[in-house]
């Protein structure tokens, strides 16, 4: 389970989280949304490690994040903004990352690497954008993580790439029992994968539950009117 607590965090004087509370239960895929600037992105860098809070607690399966190594090793995270080492290939990355986490699987990543058809041999600099996420979702699910973080994983991936990208994922949580997170603007795309939805606005959140519950108590209204009304019709900030 992913427990946040009541997280600040300032950067140069301005907030970008107020007392932020979010629970990801495990097992199931939570969609986080928000405008431009709501603070998704900065409480995924304080759930993976990459940032810490200023005030509060995050907690993976108990543990603090920010200071254990072995519960990063628990999970693989796609951030927005991509990086890799500037000389590696995809089998370069590969051979990186097997010596990080032991729950690496080569016999699916040597699979995956067949069914997107990359070239693992190629420099990642050389592969276009769409390619470059496509490799970096073969490299974190090749790590079988227990928690899979996502910060807009499939903007840039056309139709085919996309389905294929969350049958993965789907298959992974239901017969492991992985817990995703994942961080899009895009309402669609989240109403077709997620099971629990959380939306933010300024740093706080203003709603988080069942997404099959939250669409029963405002039928007939769309995921992105529902949106909205929680956001209190703050849509001119879009």
């Amino acid at each position: 389970m992913i427990e946040v607590k009541g997280v600040y965090k300032k950067f140069d004087g301005c907030n970008a989280l107020n007392g932020l509370d979010m629970n990801v239960a495990d097992g199931s895929i939570y969609g986080l949304t928000g405008v431009n600037g709501s603070g998704k992105t900065t409480i995924i860098k304080i759930i993976t490690g990459v940032y810490k809070p200023d005030k509060g607690s995050v907690k993976i399966d108990g543990a603090d994040v920010f200071d254990s190594i072995e519960v990063k090793k628990l999970c693989a995270y796609i951030p927005d903004d991509l990086y890799f080492f500037a000389s590696y290939s995809l089998k370069g990355m590969a051979a990186y990352l097997r010596g990080m986490y032991p729950s690496w699987n080569q016999a699916r990543f040597e699979a995956m690497v067949k069914d997107f058809e990359l070239e693992p041999k190629t420099k990642l600099s050389r592969f276009s954008k769409g390619m470059q996420k496509q490799a970096a979702f073969i490299l974190a699910m090749s790590c079988c993580p227990k928690y899979l973080i996502l910060d807009e994983p499939i903007d840039g991936l056309d139709p085919l790439v996309r389905r294929k990208v969350w049958n993965y994922v789907v298959n992974d949580v239901a017969e492991r029992g992985m817990t995703v997170l994942v961080s899009s603007h895009n309402l669609d795309e989240l109403e077709g994968i997620c099971d629990s939805i959380g939306i933010i606005s300024k740093g706080e959140m203003k709603y988080e539950g069942d997404l099959d519950a939250l669409r029963e108590e405002m039928k007939p209204m769309s995921l992105k009117e529902i949106f909205w009304a929680k956001m209190g019709g703050e849509e001119n900030e879009k």
